[in-house]
C-alpha cells in the first residue's frame, strides 16, 4: 500500500480552475519532484495537501486513512485539521522563520505548543523542554547549522535560514516532507547547500514531494517526477525516464526551455 495516495484533487479559485483531477501515489521512503512552469498549479497542490488550501473535489489517504475527501468538506472542525496537517511537513520558498526568535528557538516552537497539550506536561514541563531542546539542536547539526543555533534570521544566509526552516519541519517527525521551490530565493552559491542537504534526505529514504525548478536535480536524486501544465498531470514516471526520454509533446517543450 502506497504512504500517500491523492485521488482527483481539483481546485477552482472563482471560475478559474488551478487543479483538475490530479491524481497519483507515494511510497514510503521515495521522493517525487513536481516540476512545470509558473502558474501550472503546483504550489497550490501542496498547498491542498497540507490543508492550507480546501481542494473542491477528490480524497487525500495517507496510510490507508483518508484525511479528506470532498464527501466531508464542511465537517472537519480546524481542531482536526490541525492534527491532520502533522503529517506533512511543509518548507516553503522565503523561510517564513519567525524574526523575533533564534534559529533554535524557531526549530522548537511547534513541538513546544503541543507538547503543551500532553497530559502529563505541568508535572513534567522541565523534562519535556529539555527533550525538545536536544531534538532541535540534533536537527540543526544535521544541517550544519550547530554553530547558528543562537543567531536570529536576520543573522543568517539566506541558504541557513532555508536549512532551518527544513529543521523546523522535521521537529514534528511527519510522515511527508513537502518542499516548495526551496531554492527559488537563493542565489546559485546558497542553492547548492540547501540541495546537498535535500539529497542527504534522500540517500536516508525521507518521504519527500518536492517542487523544484532545479531539472538536473530532479533527475538525480527523485525517484519519480510529475509533470504539470494548465493544472493538470501531463506525464510521471521514472526520473531520468521523463528527463531524458520524455513521452509528451508538452514535457518536451517544458524540458527543452530548461536545457535539461
Amino acid at each position: 500500500m502506497a504512504l500517500l495516495e491523492v485521488a482527483g484533487i481539483g481546485k477552482s479559485f472563482g471560475s478559474t480552475a488551478v487543479l483538475r483531477d490530479i491524481s497519483f501515489t507515494l511510497n514510503e521512503g521515495e521522493a517525487i519532484a513536481i516540476i512545470g512552469s509558473s502558474g501550472s498549479g503546483k504550489t497550490t497542490l501542496l498547498r491542498c495537501l497540507n490543508f492550507l488550501e480546501t481542494a473542491d473535489t477528490g480524497s487525500i489517504t495517507v496510510g490507508g486513512e483518508t484525511l479528506w475527501s470532498a464527501d466531508d468538506i464542511h465537517t472537519q472542525s480546524e481542531a482536526a485539521i490541525r492534527k491532520k496537517r502533522l503529517h506533512f511537513g511543509l518548507v516553503f520558498q522565503n523561510f517564513n522563520l519567525f524574526p523575533q526568535y533564534t534559529a533554535l528557538q524557531n526549530v522548537m516552537l511547534a513541538e513546544q505548543l503541543l507538547a503543551k497539550e500532553r497530559p502529563d506536561y505541568k508535572q513534567h514541563k522541565k523534562e519535556i523542554l529539555a527533550e525538545i531542546e536536544a531534538h532541535a539542536r540534533e536537527l540543526l547539526a544535521d544541517m550544519g547549522l550547530s554553530d547558528r543555533a543562537g543567531h536570529y534570521p536576520h543573522q543568517l544566509s539566506g541558504g541557513q535560514q532555508q536549512r532551518v526552516a527544513i529543521a523546523r519541519a522535521l521537529a514534528l517527525k511527519p510522515d511527508i516532507l513537502c518542499f516548495d521551490e526551496p531554492t527559488s530565493a537563493l542565489d546559485p552559491e546558497l542553492t547548492g547547500e540547501v540541495l546537498r542537504v535535500l539529497r542527504d534526505l534522500a540517500a536516508n529514504k525521507t518521504t519527500m514531494i518536492i517542487v523544484t525548478h532545479e531539472m538536473k536535480f530532479a533527475r538525480d536524486v527523485a525517484d519519480r517526477i510529475l509533470f504539470m501544465d494548465g493544472g493538470v498531470v501531463v506525464e510521471q514516471g521514472p526520473a531520468k525516464e521523463v528527463i531524458d526520454h520524455p513521452k509528451e509533446e508538452r514535457t518536451r517543450q517544458f524540458l527543452a526551455s530548461y536545457g535539461k
